[in-house]
């Protein structure tokens, strides 16, 4: 045997460890142990095929405890999408109501060039008004008087759209992330790509996360895998209404409602270790 032949042998070798190598380590790269109830599964995601949708996390809301909360949750969100970012899986942030913001911004403009999929679904754009025969309304507390759970100032808070953009502690990545507060769009940003699997954060479980466009009950319809991280969500939820319970024993009431109907969740010390977020005001034992 020559010695070029010997060095073919080789490279070719190495060539296909390296090829097997880094596609055992796409292969394990996200380890998820996820809960529907007492069902607890640990699931493989490629992180090729996997996006991270931001929902909602805007720079103020109508509610003043709920914004509170957003700027509170906001720097745990964005160490798990840098986290989820540096093992390969695509960021899209969703503000809804506010891509006049982001009119000119390199990430908006991905989100509006992506190719129009094929099997773009007619009704991608229409909330999801139904879940598994269940009424949106019936998703685990009462929200029908909006949800704030303290008053403004001396006053109940007035619903109106108070939102202009993300909040500023949770970066946008103009080289790699895509805003898109559109069902097709972002529809067709993962068709683009190959996704098949979704995890979503942000706001509000009952509501926003549950039937935007992009959000969990489409998501089903659409049979695209889907994860809620569960410790990285609010609820809109006054506990002066039913089951009259403390807000954040509603937001769990809420996610056993996503569990049961929508899909399972996950903690995000999957991807950034650590212990799981928790509200400042949340004193009760844990039990996530």
């Amino acid at each position: 045997m020559n010695r070029k032949f010997k060095w073919g042998l080789a490279l070719a070798g190495l060539a296909l460890a390296a090829a097997l190598l880094a596609q055992s380590l796409d292969d394990r790269s996200l380890l998820l142990h996820t809960r529907a109830g007492k069902d607890l599964k640990i699931v493989r995601w490629v992180p090729k095929q996997t996006a991270l949708i931001i929902t909602d996390m805007w720079d103020r809301h109508w509610c003043d405890s709920a914004a509170g909360r957003v700027a509170e949750l906001a720097p745990a969100i964005n160490d798990f999408a840098k986290a989820a970012r540096s093992r390969g899986v695509f960021i899209i942030h969703a503000p809804s109501e506010t891509m006049d913001f982001y009119k000119n911004d390199p990430a908006r403009l991905r989100a509006i060039a992506a190719p129009r999929a094929k099997n773009l679904p007619a009704d991608i754009n229409l909330p999801c008004r139904w879940a598994s025969g269940k009424r949106l309304g019936q998703r685990g507390v009462d929200d029908r008087d909006g949800g704030c759970d303290r008053p403004c100032g001396e006053k109940p808070c007035k619903q109106h759209k108070a939102w202009t953009r993300q909040i500023s502690t949770i970066g946008i990545d103009e080289d790699k992330d895509a805003i898109s507060d559109r069902g097709d769009e972002i529809w067709n940003l993962m068709e683009q790509r190959g996704i098949k699997n979704v995890i979503l954060v942000g706001v509000h479980a009952n509501m926003c996360i549950i039937s935007r466009p992009f959000g969990l009950c489409n998501l089903k319809r659409q049979r695209k895998n889907a994860l809620l991280v569960r410790d990285l969500t609010d609820a809109m939820y006054n506990p002066a209404l039913p089951p009259y319970v403390d807000h954040f024993t509603g937001i769990d009431r809420v996610i056993a409602y996503i569990e049961k109907y929508l899909a399972p969740t996950m903690l995000s010390t999957d991807l950034i270790g650590a212990t799981p977020f928790r509200f400042k005001e949340d004193q009760r034992g844990d039990n996530r």
